[in-house]
């Protein structure tokens, strides 16, 4: 059994589910101009990208992309972007990453912004598995997972044609 993975999630569902979330931030957002999709690198970023091209479809909001790269194993934040911090003053963030589960990365990637005037921050996982340490919730979910902490959550987004998909193991 420790080989044996469950498909949760296969492509057609994964877009489901990011078509339904980009409606729900419009919806939170519609008197807005311009939104900062903030993805997590590396499947956070990708949800980000696929969010902001539904979301350009759907609205005539700017989205603006932003890269944050991590150090998820450090015992402080370490984050770089590819956007200057400064540019995102005054306006609504959206934090994207794929799988929540300790909380420890959307706390990092919420920190980035601590001590910048935002609007609005708000957090979007695809999978909420429920295993919090620390006090995050996300504000868009994808699909909420009841697991036991031993198994683990594989989201698969590959860009180069492989099938999407989301695995329990």
């Amino acid at each position: 059994m420790a080989n044996r993975k469950l498909l949760i999630l296969n492509q057609i569902q994964i877009q489901q589910k990011i078509d339904r979330m980009a409606y729900q931030i419009l919806e939170d957002n519609l008197q807005e101009k311009e939104l900062i999709m903030a993805g997590i690198v590396n499947r956070g970023y990708t949800i980000a990208l696929r969010l902001k091209k539904i979301l350009e479809k759907i609205s005539d909001i700017k989205i603006t992309l932003m890269k944050i790269e991590l150090d998820k194993d450090s015992t402080h934040l370490k984050a770089e972007t590819d956007l200057e911090i400064s540019e995102t003053e005054n306006k609504v963030i959206i934090l994207v990453d794929d799988v929540l589960n300790s909380g420890r990365t959307l706390a990092y990637g919420l920190g980035i912004f601590l001590d910048v005037p935002l609007k609005k921050l708000r957090t979007l996982v695809l999978i909420d598995r429920n295993h919090r340490i620390f006090p995050v919730s996300p504000d868009f979910t994808g699909l909420e997972l009841a697991t036991v902490l031993k198994e683990h959550v594989e989201v698969v987004l590959d860009e180069k044609g492989e099938e999407d998909a989301v695995y329990l193991s």
